[in-house]
């Protein structure tokens, strides 16, 4: 449970993302370390979603498993019910931290709203979204079960593990650029742009988690070509 393997991407971030972590792992490394300010000594060690584990994404129980991560102050299920975000990749480093990562290649991806199954699960999660505002800067007012849940509630996660049990977690979202097939911005500022509209509505300033969020903004004409190499050998 809460291990969910994936075909092969052929579209938009899903395919990036793979390609990115089975095929360049290197280059996000490299960007995460030069964001964070990390010694160049420190490796990360990417967990998913990985080739030989049939491209599988977690969530729930799975993906800390998976970081090798326990929440012994606030348990995730005190924290979230079941069926919580799917991370699109995982990693840990040589130095103990741990990534957290979303990838989105265009606009609309950033847009969608809370659809608990049933009443308990919602108010669980927009109890502890409430919890999570105050270390964002956020009002009371900010409305973040929609249009950018999906957004509000990475963030409510690494609340959950950085501030609730001092794990040692890092979030990074990862915006790819030129991804003309599905439409996407041309360029980091473009998308920098949509993020102010995200940040405006969820009421998001300066906060005390700033500095363990970081935007990587990457080119898939820089993935493309071993993208399309490798899956020329895989078909002979």
């Amino acid at each position: 449970m809460g291990r969910f393997p994936q075909s092969r991407g052929r579209k938009g971030s899903k395919k990036w993302i793979q390609t990115l972590i089975n095929e360049q792992p290197e280059l996000l490394t490299t960007r995460i370390k030069a964001n964070f300010g990390f010694d160049q000594s420190e490796s990360i060690c990417w967990l998913s979603p990985l080739e030989e584990d049939c491209y599988a994404e977690y969530r729930d129980q799975a993906f800390l498993k998976r970081l090798d991560v326990s929440l012994d102050k606030v348990p995730l299920a005190e924290f979230w019910p079941r069926g919580g975000p799917q991370w699109d990749a995982l990693g840990r480093s040589s130095e103990n931290r741990v990534f957290l990562i979303e990838g989105k290649s265009h606009i609309s991806e950033l847009v969608s709203s809370l659809r608990a199954k049933d009443q308990k699960s919602r108010e669980k999660v927009l109890k502890s979204l409430e919890c999570a505002k105050r270390s964002f800067g956020s009002s009371v007012g900010s409305d973040w079960s929609s249009p950018y849940y999906q957004y509000a509630n990475r963030l409510a996660h690494l609340f959950l593990l950085r501030e609730l049990n001092c794990v040692a977690a890092y979030l990074v979202f990862v915006y790819f650029t030129n991804d003309i097939g599905m439409g996407g911005p041309k360029t980091a500022v473009e998308w920098k742009s949509e993020l102010e509209r995200v940040h405006s509505h969820l009421g998001i300033g300066r906060h005390s988690l700033e500095k363990f969020v970081s935007d990587i903004f990457i080119d898939v004409g820089r993935l493309a070509m071993q993208y399309y190499n490798n899956l020329s050998r895989a078909h002979g």
